[in-house]
């Protein structure tokens, strides 16, 4: 079984943020990769965003912007009614 855990390492341990199902003592083997906030990384997401709108209009963003604002685009409708 496989499932992502988020965690805390602290003194040593590593400790999750949320209840694992697991019975005590239980082996796992852990695969570790830290989250990125470096100067660098946040450089790199910014200029992937400014590619997705490069070459778009004031007026094709600001489409883009209300659509992405309007919840009712991420609602799914299940039997004629919305879930």
């Amino acid at each position: 079984m496989a499932d992502a855990v988020e965690a805390i390492y602290e003194h040593g341990v590593f400790r999750p943020l949320r209840p694992v199902g697991l019975e005590e003592g239980q082996r796992v083997i852990l695969s570790v990769e830290t989250e990125a906030h470096t100067p660098q990384d946040v450089a790199s997401q910014l200029a992937g965003w400014r590619a997705v709108f490069e070459g778009l209009t004031d007026e094709d963003i600001a489409e883009f912007e209300q659509m992405a604002l309007d919840r009712s685009h991420f609602i799914i409708e299940r039997n004629g009614k919305r879930a």
